[in-house]
């Protein structure tokens, strides 16, 4: 038996269900699918979350999403084995109206934006995989097989929302063989603690977040880490370059537990009960790793489309997810409304829309990002540089004289193996991106 709608979404993701609630509210049978058995069940998430691209959607997200903190403090860390060095950033004006990002934790905010589509009018179907494309007699998509025993899916249009390493967007010929350098294995701990104990360590009034942002820590394998206060909860992981991980012969759990006694790290975490363990990929490379978006009959987004801001200065996902499903959402709808669901006509309007946004300004702007922070002189050289010179400028070492900058710059550009040539070729390169 065959269940027949007009659009099928598979994944009740971010994206998802933000494409299923713009096509229900367009008036469209839409089934939503998800393989799990609700929606965020099969999600790893424990970061911040910037939901503003919310405003028009769910007017009073502000009120109604699951959200753990508002953060109203952001570190940028820097480590060596012995050292930090955090540049450090509050504001009270993230903790009010309009506010900024949130923590959050992805089976609650996932099942919650689900709800919307619902809400609006989509079947969400649970437990159910999407194993491959239907297609009609003249070979166009014309719905999805699953792995339900009583049938599969039939729609005129499917939007593939299935998650890093689309099987449908290569089914349809989308996207090529995967290139592991294009990942990084993400790996977190969720450890229990008091409010008030999180509180008075992060040194946050009542409510607020803080979210940090580590380069460094991770053992010598390319990638960085992170740290983030939830309501009850700290989340602790990292992010492996997949290649480097791999040539290091290390295990990841073994290089978190490492990371946890650093010296800066430890007292923050200190005494938190185990809650939750979890690993899953994420698309790092963006725009130079980005299937085609549409083909005749479906469309490809969120993760599935290496929609991730992977930066250094800017790491978003979950924004970048919703966007992305609100513009393939409405690119279907119209070109339903139009009898015209071609590849050429479903890729332009989808473009369209994710151009008018900031989806692939910022994945254009960034798009050298990713390789810029994996080099080998960003993940070890830099914080070794930089933490060197600053722990010797703030060393008193009398009776001799203070040290002059220029002259330590110079010493340590030798010490650390760094070329002058490489420091200006990276710095021009970061100014590019981010200038």
């Amino acid at each position: 038996m065959t269940a027949e709608f007009d659009v099928v979404v598979v994944g009740a993701g971010p994206a998802g269900s933000t494409a299923a609630m713009q096509l229900a509210r367009a008036g469209l049978r839409v089934c939503l699918l998800e393989r799990g058995p609700a929606a965020g069940s099969k999600n790893l998430f424990g970061g911040v979350v910037y939901p503003r691209v919310l405003d028009d959607l769910v007017p009073l997200w502000r009120e109604e999403a699951p959200l753990e903190r508002w953060v109203t403090r952001r570190a940028t860390m820097f480590l060596t084995d012995s050292q930090a060095l955090s540049v450090d950033f509050r504001t009270t004006a993230w903790a009010q109206f309009p506010y900024n990002g949130a923590t959050a934790l992805r089976p609650a905010f996932d099942a919650w934006l689900a709800s919307k589509a619902v809400e609006a009018g989509a079947v969400l179907l649970t437990s159910t995989t999407a194993v491959g494309l239907l297609r009609d007699a003249s070979g166009a998509i014309a719905g999805v097989r699953t792995d339900r025993g009583d049938g599969d899916v039939s729609a005129q249009a499917v939007v593939a929302c299935d998650g890093v390493n689309s099987f449908l967007a290569k089914e349809a010929g989308c996207a090529g063989p995967s290139d592991p350098a294009d990942y990084t294995l993400g790996v977190k701990e969720i450890l229990a603690l008091p409010a008030v104990e999180i509180e008075r360590r992060f040194g946050l009034a009542e409510g607020e977040g803080a979210d940090f942002e580590i380069l460094g820590g991770t053992g010598g394998v390319g990638g960085g880490a992170f740290l983030y206060t939830n309501r009850e909860t700290i989340s602790v992981g990292l992010v492996l370059s997949l290649p480097s991980l791999t040539e290091s012969g290390r295990r990841p759990e073994e290089i978190l537990a490492e990371f946890k006694t650093h010296p800066a790290i430890a007292p923050l975490v200190a005494g938190a009960d185990l809650v939750e363990y979890g690993a899953h990929l994420i698309p790092e490379a963006g725009v130079s790793m980005m299937p085609k978006l549409a083909t005749s009959g479906m469309v490809v987004a969120g993760d599935a489309a290496a929609m991730c801001l992977a930066s250094g200065l800017w790491l978003e996902g979950v924004n970048f997810a919703i966007s992305s499903g609100a513009a393939a959402g409405a690119s279907v709808a119209e070109a339903l409304a139009a009898g015209d669901v071609s590849g050429r006509r479903l890729e332009a309007s989808y473009r369209r829309r994710l151009k008018e946004g900031f989806v692939l300004a910022d994945l254009e702007r960034l798009k050298r990002a990713p390789h810029l922070l994996l080099s080998d002189r960003v993940q070890h050289r830099y914080p070794q540089f930089v933490c060197d010179i600053v722990e010797e400028v703030f060393t008193v070492s009398n009776p001799a004289p203070k040290p002059r900058l220029a002259s330590l710059v110079r010493r340590h550009v030798r010490t650390t193996g760094l070329r002058w040539r490489d420091l200006a070729r990276d710095a021009w390169a970061s100014w590019r991106m981010l200038g």
